[in-house]
């Protein structure tokens, strides 16, 4: 369905506002000692609220079967093709936390991880390691390591575990393999070119990797190596006011999603990291814009580390801390996630995601509860992520009649 086509003679401005609250990692699965997954464990009233008032279904993130990364999913349910405009998280790691990336400039998501002597990887996320901690070995890294063949080398702490990296130089190139194993208790893998034109650019990150293992090695950190992922430049892509003549704003805590947010233009209004300040920061800004992105994470971290009873918990709070979105008044609000994470699978997963669109010109179904398998009765149906911000456009009117 190519709406890029028609979308300019059929889209239409207005002041009525729109929400797109994404919880992260919201799909699950099963608990194999109950049979219930996360959603369906919960006691979640005021999302269950929102399924009986409104029209629910499912999102395939990218298509049936594929895995989605995080920007993926959200590329998506902005009502971008995930597969035709591709983002490496890179450079969203690095818009989220400031870091201005120019053309040419290479843009790079770090883990920190935790390796033993034979370079097995014991802990994709080192312990989770505390920001300040992160922010010390940054600071190490950068006074030591500032230059390899050539190419200026600048690293930043983004939070817990993580850090962005960008390379400045000539010939660099995202023509490289990633060294992240993927699972633990493999080896951390060597990375290598993709072809001719990503040969420097991989022998510049391998022994950037080796001065960073030597100088972690003796370190009271679990912190021993730094996972390279997400290797990217930055894109070309039409913004939001382009595209659909909104006013556009997220509110999110972690930088990666104020990153991808950035890169279509959205503002970024800042705010404490809790739920009930996210909440308070979109009654504070009501007024100002028509489109608000809100982002909720803790959901994708519990799920990553397998911890179901977490997940469950934290599905729970965010249920209490999101009562007072009932008495704002949107013309439409969809509530979903960016793709699933099952504890089960202490990782992303291919399963489609429960979505509910509330809005008095969309037709409720007989959903009761916000749950996957509740969900998958309902009218929407199960669509692709990329059709959601379209749904969102026409409950609010701002889509015109198509053709005569």
């Amino acid at each position: 369905m190519n709406y890029e086509r028609i979308l300019p003679e059929i889209i239409q401005k207005n002041d009525k506002k729109i929400l797109l609250l994404v919880i992260d990692g919201l799909g699950g699965l099963p608990d194999p000692k109950t049979g219930k997954t996360e959603l369906e464990t919960a006691n979640i009233p005021n999302l269950d609220y929102f399924a009986k008032i409104g029209s629910c279904g499912l999102l395939t993130p990218v298509l049936p079967g594929i895995t989605p990364g995080s920007g993926p999913g959200h590329i998506a349910l902005f009502g971008y093709d995930p597969i035709e405009i591709q983002i490496g998280r890179g450079i969203l790691e690095c818009l989220g936390i400031g870091l201005e990336v120019k053309k040419g400039e290479i843009a790079i998501r770090g883990n920190f991880a935790t390796i033993d002597e034979n370079r097995i990887v014991l802990d994709r996320r080192a312990g989770r390691i505390p920001t300040e901690e992160n922010e010390k070995i940054v600071n190490l890294i950068s006074e030591n390591i500032k230059e390899i063949k050539g190419v200026k080398i600048k690293i930043k702490t983004v939070k817990e575990h993580r850090c962005a990296i960008i390379l400045s130089g000539e010939n660099l190139s995202c023509d490289v393999t990633e060294n992240d194993p993927g699972k633990e208790g493999l080896t951390l893998k060597n990375i290598d070119p993709l072809s001719e034109k990503g040969k420097f650019t991989a022998e510049v990150l391998n022994e950037f990797e080796e001065r960073v293992i030597s100088l972690l090695k003796n370190l009271n950190s679990k912190a021993k190596c730094l996972l390279l992922r997400g290797f990217s430049t930055y894109p070309d892509i039409q913004t939001f006011q382009e595209r659909y003549k909104l006013k556009p704003c997220c509110i999110a805590t972690y930088p990666m999603y104020k990153g991808i947010s950035k890169l279509v233009g959205m503002e970024v209004v800042e705010c404490g990291e809790k739920i009930e300040d996210e909440i308070e920061t979109l009654k504070n800004i009501y007024n100002d814009y028509d489109f608000f992105f809100l982002h909720i994470k803790k959901t994708d971290s519990f799920g990553e580390d397998g911890n179901f009873e977490g997940k469950v918990k934290i599905l729970e709070e965010i249920d209490r801390k999101i009562e007072p979105i009932k008495n704002m008044k949107f013309e439409a609000i969809a509530i979903t996630g960016d793709h699933s994470t099952p504890s089960v699978l202490k990782s992303h997963s291919w399963h489609p995601v429960p979505v509910v669109v509330v809005s008095p010109n969309t037709l409720p179904d007989k959903v009761e509860r916000f749950t996957e398998r509740d969900c998958s009765k309902g009218i929407l149906g199960n669509i692709y992520s990329k059709n959601l911000m379209y749904i969102l456009l026409a409950c609010s009117l701002k889509l015109g009649k198509f053709g005569a």
